[in-house]
């Protein structure tokens, strides 16, 4: 299995599981793994805010909203809390949003609440989707959108999470790119990919590319044509001796429409 550098919120939730003798999960409610470690679940609706956690002297409480749409957020934001649980004693209080359960965190924001946020979703990430259950579970499959709905649908976890994870232990290199209103606030590539990146950060993302037919038109391709071809060009630069017509890559969009948001998934085969 690809081998990656030591990570607190990983470590913790892997420690976890292993105190707890759980090899994941899948099959346990989260609310009573919560319990099971002295926080009270409550779902209720929440202004602004995706859950929160509130230490008390002898008590502590986990609030989700209940108004999020989808089961597999609702878990993701748990699992979160649970993270600051184990990791995070030390705040009295914590809401958290899209924004901080988002994985592309704002590189200004990022000095300590960073940090805190950043453990907390790799700490979720490791509980709901266990990085050797992840590596098997997609071991010697061809890359697809389909595949990454697969494992969402196994881990039953919310597929952004799942394209993050298939970055770190995916057998396929992939690119990640994150727009935010018709913006480009992030992106990631894999170490010694052999394309260059032009970086977009706060620019508008590519004319061509699939993520700017979503916020020019409001295009959101069913699933059987969500796999989109485009030019190497689209995202990446184009040397003067090479031509667009030698390179097959293409662009599968997470539309998250709500938070006008997109996460461009980049692939060449």
């Amino acid at each position: 299995m690809k081998n990656h550098r030591y990570n607190k919120g990983s470590a913790a939730a892997r420690d976890l599981l292993h105190q707890n003798g759980f090899e994941g999960l899948l099959d346990f409610p989260l609310e009573l793994f919560a319990n099971g470690l002295g926080a009270t679940v409550i779902e209720k609706p929440l202004l602004n805010s995706d859950g929160r956690i509130i230490f008390g002297k002898k008590h502590t409480i986990i609030e989700i909203n209940q108004n999020i749409e989808f089961e597999q957020k609702k878990r993701f934001t748990l699992a979160h809390e649970i993270g600051h649980l184990i990791l995070h004693k030390e705040i009295d209080i914590h809401n958290d949003t899209e924004a901080t359960t988002s994985w592309f965190n704002n590189k200004e924001k990022q000095a300590k609440n960073g940090r805190i946020e950043y453990e907390a979703n790799q700490f979720a990430s490791e509980l709901l989707m266990p990085s050797h259950l992840f590596f098997e579970k997609q071991k010697g499959k061809k890359f697809s959108p389909q595949l990454l709905r697969n494992l969402a649908t196994f881990f039953k976890t919310s597929i952004t999470s799942i394209a993050f994870k298939y970055f770190e232990l995916g057998d396929h290199p992939i690119c990640l790119f994150h727009s935010h209103n018709k913006t480009v606030s992030y992106w990631k590539w894999p170490q010694g990919y052999p394309h260059f990146i032009i970086d977009r950060t706060k620019l508008e993302p590519p004319e061509d590319s699939v993520a700017m037919e979503f916020f020019e038109k409001d295009k959101i391709y069913p699933k059987h044509q969500s796999k989109q071809q485009i030019w190497k060009s689209t995202w990446f630069d184009l040397k003067n001796w090479e031509d667009d017509n030698d390179f097959k890559f293409f662009e599968y969009c997470i539309i998250s429409s709500s938070h006008n948001s997109v996460l461009s998934v980049v692939w060449e085969e």
